[in-house]
């Protein structure tokens, strides 16, 4: 609902040609705060709808066109700067007068939508219609409706080698690790096992955490931020020498999405397991090892 001048103009909405079959996605709002639901899109897929236009009854009002906007956005919190990557405008109705309720349809065909929706630490990319009813003698009326896209992979990944890694400190702990695969779907489970080679320090904790690394660049300077997404128990207790301590972490409880790769040259996201011992002193103990996370299509 817009207010202009001394009042009330008109009211914007749209809806979407697939109605209740819509396929919606339940993401975190910008503020992080709880959950909303937004049609959900993949590239490749054709946007339309209807704008429906509604002057405030008993009244008239002209107008100097009606269009709609389909824009991809990537907004970087630190210097609070915005690139368009994606615009795309279809006018729906020439210069002219409303009186009463009308609909417009449009569609936008086949968009490739290449980046995915994502909100993260200092950087999000958004995706949304820019419904804009404009006016000569006053500011125009305009609503924005957000958009989630999120891109599924066919195929998984042909190279996909297990994880062998040692860590350890001299004369005192030594520690062999493995994990079955390097590269994870979001549905993916992480099945690994730790071996004691030498224990001559008293561990008395230790777990497995899923860190994400966001990477944000902003002419020439770049800034990295971490954050710990998941914290899995491994063990609590001392170990002995020679044991062996399975490990399974479900992955889809956690929100996470796909390994991120210069994103327009804007930003890249990284996954890493970090595996954390702390000793009856308190001393904490880390070894991080990247992972790959990819949208496996369902």
């Amino acid at each position: 609902m817009s207010f202009l001048g001394f009042g009330r103009v008109c009211a914007l909405d749209i809806a979407f040609d697939a109605g209740d079959a819509q396929p919606m996605a339940s993401v975190k709002n910008e503020q992080a705060t709880a959950h909303e639901r937004l049609p959900l899109f993949r590239t490749g897929d054709t946007i339309k709808g209807v704008v429906h236009i509604a002057p405030v009854p008993g009244k008239k009002f002209e107008h100097k066109g009606v269009r709609i906007e389909l824009v991809g956005q990537i907004e970087q919190y630190g210097d609070r700067s915005t690139t368009d990557f994606l615009t795309l405008t279809r006018d729906l109705e020439p210069a002219g007068e409303l009186a009463t309720p009308k609909s417009f349809p449009f569609e936008f065909n086949h968009v490739e939508m290449l980046h995915e929706s994502y909100h993260g630490i200092n950087v999000r990319v958004r995706y949304f219609l820019r419904a804009k009813v404009s006016r000569s003698y006053a500011s125009g009326v305009t609503r924005e409706f957000k958009l989630w896209v999120r891109n599924p992979v066919k195929a998984t990944p042909e190279m996909n080698n297990s994880i062998r890694m040692e860590v350890g400190i001299e004369d005192c702990l030594h520690i062999e690790f493995e994990y079955a695969k390097a590269k994870y779907s979001l549905r993916d489970v992480v099945v690994g096992k730790i071996y004691f080679l030498l224990v001559r320090i008293k561990i008395k904790h230790m777990e497995l955490e899923i860190r994400r690394r966001e990477s944000t660049e902003s002419g020439s300077t770049s800034h990295s931020e971490s954050e710990t997404i998941a914290k899995y128990e491994v063990m609590d207790g001392a170990p002995v020498r020679g044991e062996s301590i399975p490990v399974r972490l479900f992955l889809s409880p956690y929100d996470l999405t796909p390994t991120y790769n210069k994103v327009n040259n804007k930003f890249s996201v990284k996954y890493f397991l970090n595996l954390v011992l702390v000793d009856e002193w308190d001393r904490r103990y880390f070894k991080q090892q990247e992972i790959t996370l990819y949208r496996e299509e369902k």
